[in-house]
């Protein structure tokens, strides 16, 4: 009898230290999602238009005005845009209102509005980052039009309008692919489907 008490004693302590497990307590799956077999959907791009961003204004310098960096506000002076399904002008009316981070990474915060060529507006906000090594961005902050593969600069695109023709602008996402140039900035956008 003793022999057995003690089998079960071990036994038991196993299954208390998780070495065995009993049939009553078999681990729950920590998966609970079941798909049936299904995926997420992989991400297509489809071709937007091409963004050419006028910033010929002077740069309003804040400085640093929080933790988060130094504040710069970029007046958006006009420009124009083109793709297959609209194209039109960029209105004298917007900014970037940007926060250059100390290690260098600009966190891009824009709202203009875009005028279509058959006088629709639509208003468009950008979210994004640019980066690069300091002596690349210093080239750049001198006027100088460097390669644009020699640093990140990627944005989030949001649209808004009361046009009906293009109303599906605004259940769309879009994401640009940016160079920044002396005195503007220039995108191609892609529709996320």
């Amino acid at each position: 009898m003793e022999y057995w008490s003690m089998i079960i004693g071990l036994l038991l302590s196993m299954i208390v230290f998780g070495i065995i497990s009993s049939p009553s307590m078999k681990k729950e799956e920590t998966n609970t999602a079941d798909t049936k077999g299904f995926e997420p959907p992989k991400p297509k791009l489809e071709f937007l238009g091409r963004w050419s961003v006028d910033l010929i204004a002077p740069v309003w310098d804040l400085g640093q005005t929080s933790d988060l960096g130094t504040r710069k506000i970029i007046p958006i002076t006009g420009g124009k845009f083109e793709g297959p399904d609209f194209k039109g002008t960029i209105q004298n009316n917007g900014a970037d209102w940007q926060i250059i981070r100390k290690d260098n990474l600009a966190i891009i915060d824009t709202r203009y509005l875009l005028k279509t060529d058959d006088e629709a507006l639509v208003y468009l906000q950008t979210r994004g980052y640019r980066y690069g090594n300091t002596e690349v961005l210093e080239r750049m902050a001198k006027g100088e039009v460097v390669d644009p593969s020699l640093y990140f600069f990627r944005i989030y695109m949001q649209f808004e309008t009361s046009a009906k023709k293009y109303d599906w602008l605004n259940k769309s996402m879009a994401i640009g692919f940016a160079m920044r140039l002396p005195n503007a900035v220039v995108y191609d956008a892609y529709l996320i489907k």
